[in-house]
């Protein structure tokens, strides 16, 4: 069965919506991505997020080396951009690539400006199984006391991330998919901090 780009990816938006305003909630994309029916490199909770936000008024940045395919695919169903790090509207991380590199892209994508701060860049990530206990410790707006948070990101970065979310309004958002089509969002609102050492 193949994705409704109307009412799938409508469900898509609800659902990220719905962890974007409640920071550290996980979302289920479950039956909206059992209805990818084409191999991708990159988990099917990633792609719908990108059919969803992308369109032809954006640019996106693929981190990983050799992946002109998805790139491709990304291009055509939503007519967005490739575009370098630093001037890309979203950026996608894949389980594949490296903290050095993720390091890297953290300290040159997007920020936005004090005048302009919405001119930042939105990062879809991938990690392994998501759960709500873990080494993090989410507080800030659109959470009642604290929410816990086990994702695959290393310390180092989440230090990176909390590098570029320090001078509000400044800061990226992050939209975290798995494997089992779940998806987190931490926006540049919350304070991550990191409970224990992985």
């Amino acid at each position: 069965m193949a994705i409704d780009q109307v009412h799938d990816l409508q469900q898509v938006y609800r659902k990220i919506l719905h962890s974007m305003s409640r920071p550290g909630t996980i979302s289920s994309l479950a039956d909206n991505a059992r209805k990818v029916d084409f191999d991708l490199s990159c988990f099917h909770s990633t792609f719908l997020c990108a059919m969803t936000f992308l369109d032809a008024e954006v640019t996106f940045h693929i981190l990983s080396t050799d992946q002109q395919s998805l790139i491709d695919k990304i291009s055509a169903y939503t007519s967005a951009k490739f575009a370098p790090i630093d001037e890309a509207d979203f950026i996608i991380i894949l389980r594949e690539d490296k903290e050095e590199s993720i390091q890297h892209a953290f300290a040159n994508c997007k920020n936005g400006t004090l005048t302009d701060p919405q001119q930042s860049s939105i990062w879809i990530m991938e990690s392994s199984s998501l759960s709500n206990s873990g080494e993090l410790t989410l507080t800030g707006p659109g959470i009642q006391h604290e929410s816990e948070l086990h994702t695959s990101l290393s310390t180092a970065i989440w230090q990176a991330r909390n590098e570029r979310t320090k001078e509000y309004p400044l800061g990226i958002d992050l939209i975290i998919t798995d494997e089992n089509a779940q998806i987190v969002c931490v926006p540049r609102t919350t304070t991550v901090e990191m409970t224990g050492v992985r």
